[in-house]
C-alpha cells in the first residue's frame, strides 16, 4: 500500500476507543522529533484547546522511571516501566545521536520485539530505526532513514537489501512498520497515522495550530544537498554529502568512489552527466560556498577560513573566490555588511591593481584581507 493510500484509510469519525500510543525515548533522543509527534497527538485528541486525551492517549515508557536525557540536555522521565505498561496500538521509538552515549538497552530491544509480535504497529523516528533493526522487527519491510545517517546505517547493517532503504523521502509506511527520517517530518508522520483514524479536519486543525499548514506526504523528498536537483542520481547526492562532511580536505576521487561502490571513472561520468561538473570542480564550488558563508557569518580571518575550507592559503582562496563570485573575499564580506558602495568600488580597484593604499594585510594583491 502506498504512503498516500495508507494515509487515506477509512476512519471512524467518533472512535469507540482511544488510539493508544506508547513512546520509548532512546538516550540522546532528538527533542524536536519527540515534541513534534506528541504535539500532533495532543492537538488532535480533543475539541477546543484543552489538550485532553479523548480521541487518543500517549504514555512515555522506559526500562526504569529514571529520566532520559535528550541530545540538547533536557531530561524526560518515563511515566511507566516496560514491566507495567499496558498494550498500545502504536509503539513509537524516538532516537537521536548515534555516536554519543549508550545505545538502546537489551531490555528495550526485548520490549520492542514483544510489541511487534502482536497487533502493535511499530514506529521508528530518527535513529529509532536503528533500534528497530537491532530488535529484528524490520525484516522484509521498507526502511526510511535520514540522508545524514545513510552511511551509518549501511555500515551497521550491511546485509540489508539496499533496495529496501529509503533515504530520499520523509517517511515510509509499510504494513505495521513505519519509519521516519526525523526532525520536522515527525509532525508529518504523526499526521499520516492520525488520518488513519480521524477525519481530515481534526488533523488539519492540529497542523494549523502548529503553523505547519498542509502535511507533507511520505513520498515528499528529504531536503537535498544544495546545488542539486531532487531528481539527481542518489550516488551523486551521497557523494556530495560526503564532500560536505569533509569540506576541509580534498577527498581523493578514488576514496570517494570506493565509498560509493563505484570505480573512479564511473563516478566521474555520473557527476558530469548529473551536474555538468567533475567531482573535483563540484567539490571546489562547495568549499567556496562554505567560505562565503563563513565570511558573512563569522569574524574569522580569511587565512583561517581558507585553511578550514581546504585551500592551501589565503591567496589560493582569493584567486578561486574571485573566479566564482567576481570579487575578492574582503569585498564580498563588506558587501554583505552594508558597506558604502563608493568605498567598496575604491577598495576593489586598489585590490585589483595592487596600488598603495590597499589594506596592509592583503596577501599577493588578490584581496585576501584578514578582517576581524
Amino acid at each position: 500500500m502506498s504512503d498516500i493510500l495508507a494515509a487515506a484509510v477509512s476512519f471512524d469519525a467518533a472512535p469507540k476507543e482511544r488510539i493508544r500510543f506508547g513512546i520509548v525515548l532512546l538516550p540522546n533522543f532528538t527533542l524536536t522529533a519527540f515534541s513534534g509527534f506528541v504535539d500532533m497527538l495532543r492537538l488532535s485528541a480533543d475539541e477546543g484547546d484543552y489538550s485532553k486525551p479523548m480521541r487518543c492517549s500517549w504514555r512515555v515508557i522506559g526500562e526504569t522511571l529514571a529520566p532520559v536525557r535528550a541530545s540538547c540536555g533536557i531530561q524526560v522521565a518515563p511515566w511507566e516501566t516496560f514491566a507495567d505498561a499496558e498494550p498500545v496500538d502504536y509503539l513509537v521509538v524516538v532516537g537521536g545521536l548515534l555516536h554519543s552515549g549508550p545505545h538502546a538497552s537489551d531490555a528495550t530491544l526485548q520490549y520492542i520485539r514483544r510489541a511487534a509480535s502482536g497487533e502493535t504497529t511499530v514506529v521508528g523516528i530518527c535513529t529509532g530505526v536503528f533500534a528497530l533493526m537491532r530488535a529484528g522487527v524490520l525484516d522484509g519491510h521498507r526502511i526510511c532513514v535520514s540522508w545524514f545517517h545513510y552511511w551509518d546505517f549501511i555500515e551497521r547493517f550491511p546485509n540489508v537489501n539496499a533496495d529496501a532503504i529509503v533515504a530520499d523521502r520523509l517517511f515510509a509506511i509499510d504494513r505495521r512498520r513505519i519509519t521516519c527520517s526525523g526532525g520536522r517530518a515527525s509532525i508529518d508522520v504523526a499526521a499520516a497515522i492520525l488520518l488513519r483514524h480521524f477525519d481530515h479536519a481534526t488533523v488539519q486543525k492540529a497542523l494549523r495550530i502548529l503553523l505547519v499548514g498542509e502535511m507533507q506526504k511520505g513520498n515528499a523528498p528529504q531536503p537535498h544537498p544544495p546545488g542539486l536537483e531532487p531528481a539527481t542520481h542518489p550516488k551523486v547526492k551521497r557523494a556530495v554529502l560526503l564532500m560536505e562532511q569533509q569540506v576541509g580536505r580534498n577527498v581523493p576521487l578514488e576514496e570517494l568512489a570506493c565509498k560509493l561502490n563505484l570505480s573512479p571513472r564511473q563516478l566521474e561520468r555520473l557527476f558530469k552527466a548529473e551536474t555538468g561538473k567533475s567531482p573535483r570542480a563540484f567539490a571546489n564550488v562547495l568549499r567556496l560556498r562554505t567560505a562565503a558563508w563563513l565570511l558573512t557569518s563569522s569574524d574569522r580571518t580569511v587565512a583561517d577560513i581558507a585553511s578550514s575550507c581546504g585551500f592551501s592559503d589565503a591567496s589560493h582562496l582569493g584567486r578561486e573566490f574571485r573566479k566564482q563570485f567576481g570579487v575578492p573575499p574582503v569585498v564580498f564580506r563588506l558587501q554583505r555588511s552594508g558597506q558604502d558602495a563608493a568605498q567598496l568600488a575604491e577598495l576593489d580597484a586598489l585590490l585589483r591593481n595592487g596600488l598603495p593604499g590597499a589594506p596592509a594585510d592583503v596577501e599577493g594583491g588578490v584581496g585576501c584581507v584578514a578582517l576581524h
